[in-house]
This record gives structure tokens, C-alpha cells and sequence, in this order.
């Protein structure tokens, strides 16, 4: 196995599975806060990792603020003792009582969510309302993805300053997420972050000047987390989401991403030699994302020469001038291109410490729902 991730032990790890490093992911921790310039300054998103015990070590490192995208998620980092969490997702639906009962059942948690609609204002202040709760609400802006977000402008003051008035809601700042934003430059990510940037920050100022309360900004993900890390302003957050576990994709498109390694792979075993060049491992798409092109889904260590061949629930086929050193049974270390949602088809990761398996972490907020 490639020395970094040697295991002395893989006869008790089921294929695939999922591996966590823990000393890699608390060195990619230590990392985010340095690169932040202090724990403080972050809100990390935990849609990546969704496990408790990552959760526990950021807290450790003294980091206080999280950022997540559902409501397992808002609860899990609530029943680690989290007291300030931002459900950065337009809620609708039952999902609004749902929000309300979260509240409810966490009193010294202070939650926050995100809008971008009267609609889905107006709801959600019902259904808090109706509980006897309040929660902050962050404006979610459009700034150039066109996946949420009101555009910076009148109708977002607007929509503003209806949540002000709404009962249930406290206007708690703006949500500014630049996800389009991944050039591989980083002076031109750098460029177009800082442009993106611009009409959020003249919003917030046209707030103020208004009497409203805008006390966070948060920012970017993790390809923009390099850039705004370098601004001091006031009220900012940063909420980078890979970093803790890292993956292929960003090591092989972003340099200024330095320090992070990734510490979340996947343990596969060949089953098959089909042809002469071929070797077939139980890697399918039901153990790796998707979402990346076929091909480009994952990087086999130790694999010579490597081209992927085809790909389906529950195969993976390579070809290699190497296969004949392949039979089945054999163990091969993938680095996943996108873990996010790698780790979130997976029940549980396998935790690694100085080269042995120590046990198991539930992926505990991969499910949509937790009790609430």
C-alpha cells in the first residue's frame, strides 16, 4: 500500500469501505484554522464528513461556528453541544415545523437559516411562530450561481426587511455563496470572488444605513476559502466544507489549496481478471460519487498506468500494463474525486491511527432525518 495510508491490518475492513485517517483530518483542521487566520474566523460546513467525531475534533481545535445543508445535520451538530449553527438551506414544507421543533428541543443552540423568498419567509415564520420559537435568518444572495439566491439590489432589502418585521425571525446577517467561482488561476478566482463580493458588501452597507441589523457575513466555500481568508471584514465567516477530509479533485485543481491532504479513501479488492490488461474491483458507483465524469471518478494508488474502462454499481474495470500482478482478493487504496457525496453512501468509515484500524464512525447525518 502507498505509505501514507498503510494499514498492518485490512482483514476485518469490508470492500469497499470507507477510511478515515483521524491523524490527517486533525492535521487538515489545524490547517483550516491556520490558513483562516484563527478558529474563530470559521464556520466549517459539515455536509462533507457528517460524522460526530469530526464534529468534536473541530471543536477541540477551537472552532465554535458550524455551517450545514439539512436538518440531520443541524440536529447532529446540536447534540455535540454546538450552540451556533447555520442551516445554510431555503427551508420549505414540513421541513418549516421541523426547523420549529429543532429549536425547541435545543434551547441553548442558537439556529440560523437562510431565505430568499417571501414565500418561504413568511412559512417558516409561521411555523416558529406557532412553536413559540425564534431563529436568525440569513439573506441568501445570488451572486452569480443561479442556484438560490435573491440578487443583491432593492428587492433583496426588501425581502430583508420583511424577515425584520415577520415574528420568529431575526435578521441575522447575509448568506454568500460564490460556488461558480472555481478557477483553477488563482489570481482569476481571486479576481472574480472579489467581484462577486462587491454588491453583497454595498447591500449590507444600504442595511445598516436602514437601522437593520446585519451581524454576519458568511462567505464563499472551499475553492474561495484562500481568498477571503486574506479579508479582514467585519462580521465575516468563513465556511469551507472539504477541507477537513480533502479529496482528488481539489488537489489536482487547486495549488493555493497547500497543507490539505486528502484523509478520506476507500479500500477496494479486486474480484475479477476478465482479460489480459483488465482488472475488475468492487468500486462501483454505489461506494464512489457519480457525479464527476466517467473515468474521473476516482485515482486508484498503486495501480501503474491506470485507465478506467467502464464503471457500474458495483464494478470498476481498469486496464493496466500492471494487471497481471492483480489476482482477486487483492487490496488497492482509492483516493475519491469528490468525497462529499463519497461519504455520504457509506453507513460508516473505518478510523485509522498510525497504521491500524481502531474502529468504526457512523456517517450519523447521511440520512434526512436523525429524531426530528
Amino acid at each position: 500500500m502507498n505509505p501514507p495510508y498503510a494499514i498492518a491490518d485490512i482483514s476485518d475492513i469490508y470492500s469497499p469501505g470507507l477510511l478515515f485517517y483521524k491523524d490527517l483530518i486533525r492535521r487538515n483542521i489545524a490547517r483550516s484554522v491556520e490558513m483562516a487566520g484563527g478558529a474563530g474566523r470559521l464556520r466549517p460546513h459539515v455536509k462533507t464528513h457528517k460524522t460526530r467525531e469530526i464534529v468534536r475534533m473541530a471543536m477541540e481545535a477551537g472552532i465554535r461556528k458550524h455551517k450545514c445543508a439539512t436538518l440531520a445535520e443541524a440536529e447532529m451538530l446540536a447534540s455535540c453541544g454546538v450552540k451556533d449553527v447555520l442551516l445554510a438551506y431555503n427551508l420549505v414544507g414540513p421541513n418549516c415545523g421541523r426547523m420549529a421543533r429543532l429549536a425547541r428541543a435545543y434551547p441553548e443552540c442558537r439556529f440560523a437559516v437562510t431565505v430568499d423568498h417571501a414565500a418561504s419567509a413568511d412559512a417558516l415564520s409561521d411555523a416558529l411562530t406557532a412553536e413559540g420559537q425564534t431563529v436568525d435568518v440569513l439573506l441568501d444572495l445570488d451572486v452569480g450561481q443561479h442556484r438560490t439566491g435573491v440578487a443583491p439590489g432593492p428587492e433583496a432589502a426588501a425581502l430583508y426587511e420583511r424577515v425584520a418585521r415577520l415574528p420568529g425571525l431575526r435578521p441575522g446577517g447575509l448568506h454568500v455563496y460564490d460556488g461558480h467561482n472555481h478557477q483553477e488561476s488563482f489570481a482569476e478566482r481571486r479576481a472574480a470572488a472579489l467581484r462577486t463580493l462587491d454588491p453583497a458588501l454595498s447591500l449590507r452597507d444600504a442595511l445598516l444605513k436602514k437601522g437593520l441589523p446585519a451581524p454576519r457575513l458568511v462567505l464563499g466555500g472551499t475553492p474561495t476559502f484562500p481568498v477571503y481568508a486574506k479579508l479582514d471584514l467585519p462580521g465575516m465567516e468563513l465556511s469551507p466544507g472539504t477541507c477537513f477530509l480533502h479529496d482528488q479533485g481539489y488537489t489536482d485543481r487547486f495549488a493555493d489549496l497547500s497543507g490539505f491532504t486528502p484523509a478520506a479513501l476507500l479500500l477496494t479488492r479486486v474480484i475479477s481478471r476478465p482479460a489480459a490488461i483488465r482488472v475488475t474491483f468492487d468500486l462501483g458507483t454505489k461506494a464512489v460519487a457519480s457525479d464527476p465524469p466517467a473515468g474521473k471518478r476516482c485515482t486508484l494508488l498503486d495501480v501503474p498506468d491506470c485507465v478506467p474502462i467502464l464503471q457500474n454499481e458495483e464494478h470498476f474495470v481498469v486496464e493496466t500494463p500492471a494487471a497481471e500482478r492483480f489476482k482477486p482478493g487483492d487490496a488497492v487504496l482509492a483516493v475519491p474525486t469528490h468525497v462529499c457525496p463519497t461519504c455520504a453512501l457509506h453507513k460508516e468509515a473505518y478510523v485509522v491511527e498510525d497504521g491500524r484500524v481502531t474502529g468504526t464512525w457512523a456517517i450519523a447525518a447521511r440520512d434526512r432525518v436523525l429524531t426530528i
